[in-house]
């Protein structure tokens, strides 16, 4: 969950209020201004109005619509009539309703062009106010695709802006999404409380109920990530009982599965099954796609929970229904033959001309000419279709030779996004069964103080330090025979024993884990250039997994059960420079290392685990 903004402002004087929260438009404000948009509406077609006050309308219009189709229309008029009256400031605020507009129908890609397109003009006419609002956007769709770097830049961008224009409820906005991004993103909610903290003397001193209820549940949501579950329930049913009173319901799709998630640690099945069914059918309700594509990942977390693989994977289905957007290339090919067929035609048609001109000249010429026409129009129609016949050849083998680079190329790149076998079975059946795993070694990396110390980095400078941690990682995953799954902001996660299944998975993931920490400890060492040094921590768990391929066009290969939950505690209860691992792996590798016994530790929805430090390989006899 990622948030977003959303404006308010009146027809002739305006006041600009942003809040980003949840990837929707409250409900509340949605009703205040679709009325406002429909009066609107009624006296633009009717043309009751002076004509110096049409950009203005086009803009209210645009921003106070909640239907996208209409909020499109209206904006793409308005930057048509801006261009031809040459108004920056009309431009900007069309390019600005259009990138909303799309945003609201899914279409992130034109929603990043019309935002970018915004801030070209906006930084060159160094208008700050729209400027901050405009990398507000950006960094709310960055976060909504996953992109955690992009975002957090472009709120760093936007922080310095809106503080400087003394915009607090825009600058309380960045701060409430970058508190969002740290809490559900990156996982690191006592960073997230410092922003909310923040954010929230911000709405209270403005007396912002609206905010105020937002910052409530996003507290109730950091302190539920932490454990603590009373102070989570006790923000969150305030929140809830907020946004009720304000007729708004949309973020309490989002605050019901949390509730889930604090009733599933209690032990209590029902209630929390309850929550997130509750969550599944507001979401339906109110058409919340976001929503709803949470609601069925909770259920299948909590089936899985409960040991039900097959339901777990349904619901996980229908999660990444929802998630992905997908392409329609049936219909592009479908285009493309009915043009194919068309040219066809057009080339049949043309011979089938030139054959009765040939026909009705050779009938008015029965004379001693018929034999001269006839071996003209014969020569003729030899060379055309030799003509042509060299031209299809010469297509047929340029378009193989593409088909088969393309080919060659598709393979590759499927290859980099599934292991060999996985891809392997897709190509000869058009799916992947999902499959359980009975022994499984994860790992999972972090780098301590990322978040901190990323902050004073340039971009270059942040993109090419993960890029170089993370492709080392990878070619340790490949000497030992590993299988990386993903990475999540400056988290790595990897596996061993699902597809090279040797026994020894458990042994040759501790060897890389120790080759991770060597080249952490070589970039401080050789102090290489423009290589941002970090201290790193490492879990490592082992056990039974479920693994499967979901989507249709968009292919995820992923895994998920307790093992993968066990394998991250592992890493944030490990120290920078350690090993730390549980008491499956250790019973796998007490052969091969010496380790340290730490003794039981306390493990969220887990309880008390043994934990282990590696120490070193143990020295082999003779």
């Amino acid at each position: 969950m990622s948030t977003r903004f959303f404006r308010i402002r009146l027809f002739k004087n305006k006041t600009c209020l942003t809040l980003g929260i949840f990837c929707f438009l409250a409900s509340s404000i949605y009703g205040q201004n679709q009325v406002i948009a429909d009066s609107l509406e009624l006296i633009y077609h009717s043309g009751r109005f002076a004509e110096k006050d049409r950009l203005q309308m086009l803009s209210d219009l645009a921003e106070f619509h909640s239907n996208p189709e209409k909020k499109l229309q209206y904006g793409d008029e308005l930057l048509r009539r801006a261009k031809a009256t040459d108004s920056t400031k009309r431009i900007i605020e069309a390019y600005q309703e259009r990138g909303s507009a799309f945003r609201l129908k899914g279409d992130h890609s034109h929603a990043l062009e019309s935002f970018l397109a915004g801030v070209k003009i906006a930084d060159k006419e160094e208008n700050k106010g729209d400027l901050g609002i405009l990398y507000l956007n950006i960094g709310i769709l960055y976060a909504r695709r996953g992109d955690d770097q992009n975002a957090i830049l472009n709120y760093q961008n936007a922080i310095p802006i809106l503080k400087a224009e003394n915009d607090s409820i825009n600058f309380a906005t960045v701060l409430e999404n970058l508190g969002d991004l740290y809490n559900l993103k990156l996982v690191k909610p006592d960073s997230a409380l410092l922003f909310f903290k923040e954010s929230g003397e911000i709405y209270r001193a403005l007396d912002y109920k609206l905010g105020i209820a937002y910052n409530l549940g996003n507290v109730g949501l950091a302190y539920a990530l932490k454990g603590e579950n009373e102070l989570a329930e006790k923000n969150i049913n305030q929140a809830t009982v907020m946004l009720e009173e304000l007729g708004d319901n949309y973020p309490i799709s989002v605050y019901l599965t949390f509730m889930s998630d604090i009733y599933a640690d209690k032990g209590d099945w029902p209630s929390a099954f309850g929550f997130a069914q509750k969550s599944l059918d507001l979401a339906k309700q109110h058409g919340l796609k976001e929503q709803i594509g949470d609601a069925y990942l909770k259920l299948s977390e909590l089936h899985e929970k409960r040991g039900n693989a097959s339901e777990a994977l349904k619901y996980y289905q229908n999660y990444i229904k929802y998630r992905d957007s997908v392409s329609n290339i049936e219909k592009v090919r479908e285009m493309a033959n009915l043009r194919a067929d068309f040219e066809v035609d057009q080339k049949q048609t043309e011979v089938d001309l030139l054959e009765k001109e040939a026909e009705i000249q050779m009938l008015k010429d029965k004379r001693q000419k018929i034999i001269i026409y006839a071996t003209i129009f014969a020569l003729i129609f030899i060379f055309v279709l030799l003509f042509f016949l060299y031209r299809r050849y010469s297509f047929i083998k340029e378009t193989n030779t593409i088909i088969e680079e393309e080919k060659n190329r598709s393979d590759t790149l499927l290859l980099n996004i599934l292991p060999k076998e996985t891809a392997q079975e897709l190509k000869e059946t058009g799916h992947v069964e999902a499959k359980k795993f009975e022994s499984v070694t994860v790992l999972f990396t972090d780098f301590k103080d990322f978040t901190r110390s990323s902050a004073d980095l340039s971009p270059e400078r942040l993109v090419k330090s993960v890029d170089y941690y993370f492709s080392r990682f990878d070619e340790v995953m490949e000497k030992h025979g590993l299988e990386k799954i993903k990475t999540m902001g400056d988290a790595y996660m990897c596996t061993g024993g699902i597809h090279l299944n040797k026994e020894d998975h458990a042994i040759r993931m501790v060897h890389a884990a120790f080759e991770i920490v060597k080249i952490t400890e070589e970039v401080k060492i050789k102090n290489q250039d423009n290589i941002m040094p970090y201290e790193i921590r490492i879990g490592i768990n082992t056990g039974p997994v479920i693994a499967g391929v979901v989507g249709t066009q968009k292919f995820a290969y992923d895994i998920w059960g307790d093992t993968v939950n066990v394998a991250a505690r592992m890493e944030t209860n490990s120290e920078t420079g350690m090993i730390n691992i549980s008491e499956n792996t250790y019973e796998l590798i007490k052969d091969d290392f010496e380790c340290e016994y730490r003794g039981k530790m306390k493990v969220k929805n887990k309880g008390m685990m043994k934990m282990y430090y590696v120490i070193e390989p143990k020295l082999q006899t003779a």
